[in-house]
C-alpha cells in the first residue's frame, strides 16, 4: 500500500511515532487498509497552533477529524459525539466535537472523532463508525500504547455499545484499553426516554396544541407520524403560546407559569429544558418509530401514576395512554440498552444537576455493570458544577490520567482518589475542579414515574 502524503511535525517523538506507524500501517491485522488515507485539514483555532490535523470520509460515508499535537503522549482518545442529529452528517460536526475537546489535544492526547455515517437514534451503527476510525488511525496514522474510548451524552451509550461489541471479539490487538464516559445517557434507548413520553402526553393534556385540534391525531408516543414534516419554529411557537418559554419567567401570564410549574414537577425536568426535551420527544421519536423500530412504538406510559399537579386524579384520568410495543421495544433494546458486559476500566463523570440526562441514569447503569458482570470495572465520579455539553477543563485531563494509571498498574481508582488528584492539573488546565467524591445518585425510579412494561 503506498505511504500517504502526510506533512510530518519536527523530528522528535511524534516524528519517529508517525514515521514507524506509516510504515506498520500496511501490515494489515486489524487495520482497515482498503480505506483511503486521511488528508492534511485545517486545525479549529482552539487546538494548539503546534498540533497537526488530518481529515476524511470512510467507506461508509462518515467524516472524520483527527488532531496530532507535537508532543504526543502516545495514547489515543477514540470520541463518540453526542446528539444524535437527524441530519445527514458534514465534516462541520467533526470540527464541532474537535473545537469542545480541545483539552483533550491540551493534555497531549491524539483525538480522532467520526460525525457518524448518518444521522438519527442508530447506536450500532455509530459504534461500527466509531471502531472504522480506530481502524484508519491505526492503519494510516500512528499505533497508539493506548486507545481510551471516549462517549459524550448519547455518544456514551454508543461507546458503551462499541466496547461491548468490538473489544472481545476483534481479532489482533485489543481494540480499546479503557473506556470514558461524560454526561452519558446511560440507561439504553428503553429506559432513557421515558420521560419525553409523559412531557409529551403532559403537555398535551396542559395545552392541547401538539397537534392542535384541527389537525390530524396522531399517538403521541411515536413523536410525528412518518413523512410528516415539521419546522422547529412551529414547534418554538406553540410553546410560546401555551407555556411562554420563549419570555423570562416574569413576563409570561400566570397561566402559562402555572402550567410550566405542573410540568418541572410532574416530568420532574427543570424549565429551561422543556423545550428541547419537547424537540427530542417529536423529532428524535419521529426517527426511531419511522426508522428503526418498523413504525411501531417502543415508548408508552401505561401504568405510570403522575404526581405534583393541582389535581393528580384530574391529570391521571386526562393524559393519553399508550403501550410500548413489544417487538418494538425488543428491537430498540438490541441497537440502543447496554449489557454490562464491557472487559476492560470503565470510568464515568456528570454533573450532578445535569438537566439533559439525570444523574439517576448512572444509578440504573451502574445496576445493568453489576448484573452484566463488569460491575468491578466501574467506578463512577460526580461534579458539583458544570454543564451538560462540558463540565470543566481539569476535569477530563484528570478523569483520562486516573484512567491510564488503572490499566497500567491495575490498580482501581476510587472517587476520593480521583478528586484528589483533580487540583494538581488546575496549574496548567486552568481552574474548575467540583468533584464531590462521596455523592451515590439515586434510583432511576425516583426521577422518572415507573410504568408497565411488554
Amino acid at each position: 500500500m503506498p505511504l500517504p502524503a502526510l506533512t510530518l511535525p519536527p523530528i522528535g517523538r511524534l516524528g519517529v511515532l508517525l514515521a514507524s506507524a506509516l510504515l506498520l500501517g500496511a501490515c494489515g491485522g486489524d487495520d482497515a487498509p482498503q480505506e483511503a488515507a486521511p488528508q492534511a485539514a485545517t486545525c479549529p483555532s482552539a487546538v494548539p497552533a503546534t498540533a497537526r490535523c488530518l481529515q476524511g470520509q470512510d467507506s461508509a460515508g462518515a467524516h472524520y477529524l483527527i488532531a496530532m499535537p507535537q508532543d504526543w503522549n502516545g495514547h489515543l482518545v477514540l470520541h463518540a459525539h453526542g446528539g444524535p442529529s437527524l441530519d445527514a452528517p458534514t465534516m462541520e460536526r467533526a470540527t464541532e466535537d474537535l473545537t469542545r475537546w480541545a483539552i483533550m489535544v491540551k493534555a497531549g492526547y491524539a483525538w480522532a472523532g467520526s460525525t457518524f455515517r448518518r444521522g438519527g437514534v442508530e447506536v450500532r451503527a455509530a459504534a461500527e463508525d466509531t471502531e472504522r476510525l480506530r481502524r484508519i488511525f491505526r492503519a494510516h496514522v500512528a499505533r497508539p500504547q493506548r486507545t481510551i474510548l471516549h462517549g459524550q451524552s448519547w455518544g456514551a451509550g454508543v461507546a458503551a455499545k462499541a466496547a461491548e461489541m468490538f473489544t472481545a471479539e476483534t481479532v489482533g490487538s485489543q481494540p480499546y484499553d479503557a473506556v470514558l464516559l461524560t454526561s452519558g445517557v446511560l440507561a439504553g434507548g428503553t429506559r432513557s426516554y421515558d420521560f419525553r413520553t409523559d412531557l409529551r402526553v403532559v403537555y398535551q393534556y396542559l395545552c392541547n396544541n401538539h397537534p392542535r385540534p384541527g389537525e390530524t391525531p396522531y399517538p403521541l408516543n411515536i413523536g410525528l407520524p412518518a413523512g410528516v414534516t415539521m419546522a422547529q419554529s412551529d414547534l418554538n411557537a406553540r410553546t410560546a403560546e401555551c407555556l411562554g418559554l420563549n419570555l423570562p419567567a416574569a413576563q409570561r401570564t400566570p397561566e402559562q407559569q402555572a402550567k410550566v410549574d405542573t410540568i418541572t414537577r410532574v416530568v420532574r425536568i427543570p424549565a429551561s429544558a422543556i423545550q428541547a426535551h419537547l424537540n427530542w420527544g417529536t423529532f428524535h421519536f419521529q426517527d426511531v418509530v419511522s426508522r428503526r423500530t418498523g413504525g411501531a412504538s417502543p415508548f408508552g406510559n401505561t401504568g405510570a401514576v403522575y404526581s405534583g399537579s393541582a389535581d393528580d386524579a384530574a391529570l391521571n384520568a386526562g393524559v393519553l395512554r399508550y403501550r410500548a410495543d413489544p417487538q418494538a421495544v425488543q428491537r430498540f433494546a438490541a441497537d440502543t440498552d447496554p449489557t454490562g458486559r464491557i472487559p476492560v476500566p470503565v470510568l464515568s463523570t456528570k454533573w450532578i444537576s445535569d438537566p439533559t440526562a439525570f444523574v439517576e441514569l448512572d444509578a440504573y447503569f451502574k445496576g445493568v455493570m453489576d448484573s452484566g458482570g463488569s460491575g468491578g470495572r466501574l467506578v463512577q465520579t460526580f461534579t458539583r458544577e458544570g454543564t451538560h455539553s462540558y463540565i470543566s477543563d481539569p476535569t477530563y485531563p484528570t478523569l483520562l490520567a486516573a484512567l491510564l494509571r488503572w490499566v497500567d498498574t491495575g490498580s482501581k481508582p476510587t472517587a476520593v482518589e480521583i478528586a484528589q488528584q483533580c487540583p494538581g492539573m488546575e496549574a496548567q488546565f486552568g481552574a474548575g475542579c467540583t468533584f464531590v467524591p462521596d455523592y451515590v445518585p439515586a434510583a432511576l425510579d425516583t426521577r422518572v414515574v415507573p410504568r408497565d412494561r411488554p
